[in-house]
């Protein structure tokens, strides 16, 4: 395998178990945010559904990045927390991590379900500006299998951020403080600059042995 060949195989093997970890965070972690919508806000059928299709593409999404791995016969990199947008923004904004976040404080205090809505917006947002670029790049476009993968997400993210958004603005709130613009800006950099450069060049990073969905805890020790 040439140096290009090698690079690229790295580059897609890093990429790939990255989304795996955030796509199954993605789709377990809003569980809890359905739990508070349907609490909060019950009489909203139609943010209700959105949310739950936003859940379903997370876990479709996971489950295509998971065929791409089986087709090659591998497992991802066992990857953790420190490359999830989602984590460090909830950690940011609310001081707790994801699995700490008071689902009934959010529900009871309308400020705390509306600052959970701007994140997730934000996030996605995020993420769908990455995928916008990662769909630039000739690593990506060189494998037909990813390139299609990220085709399907580049479709699906705008209803990811879209309803949060409309929920916001129709109960008259504020769709982004500067202070949570600026938290999502500096993990993104953070991310991109050192923690995903990181991974790539560890070379003694393990692969997972059992695929997240089957046992929720093989992150847990990552």
């Amino acid at each position: 395998m040439n140096l290009l060949a090698a690079y690229r195989s790295r580059f897609l093997d890093v990429l790939g178990s990255i989304y795996i970890y955030n796509e199954h965070r993605g789709y377990t972690s809003l569980d809890r945010v359905l739990e508070a919508a349907r609490l909060h806000c019950p009489e909203d059928v139609e943010f209700i559904k959105a949310i739950e299709k936003h859940r379903a593409d997370e876990h479709k999404h996971y489950r295509m990045f998971r065929r791409w791995f089986e087709l090659q016969g591998k497992m991802p990199l066992k990857v953790d927390r420190t490359c999830g947008h989602i984590d460090h923004f909830i950690e940011k904004v609310f001081g707790c991590t994801i699995e700490d976040l008071d689902t009934a404080a959010i529900v009871a205090d309308h400020r705390e379900f509306e600052k959970l809505c701007r994140v997730i917006m934000l996030t996605e947002q995020r993420g769908m500006r990455q995928v916008e670029i990662l769909l630039q790049n000739p690593h990506i476009l060189s494998n037909k299998a990813m390139t299609r993968i990220f085709r399907v997400v580049e479709v699906d993210e705008p209803d990811h951020f879209m309803p949060y958004e409309k929920w916001l603005l129709a109960h008259d709130c504020i769709t982004a403080k500067w202070r949570e613009r600026w938290a999502d800006y500096w993990i993104h950099k953070s991310l991109m600059l050192v923690k995903l450069p990181s991974l790539f060049f560890r070379r003694k990073t393990p692969r997972l042995m059992v695929w997240p969905d089957e046992d929720d805890t093989v992150y847990a020790a990552a």
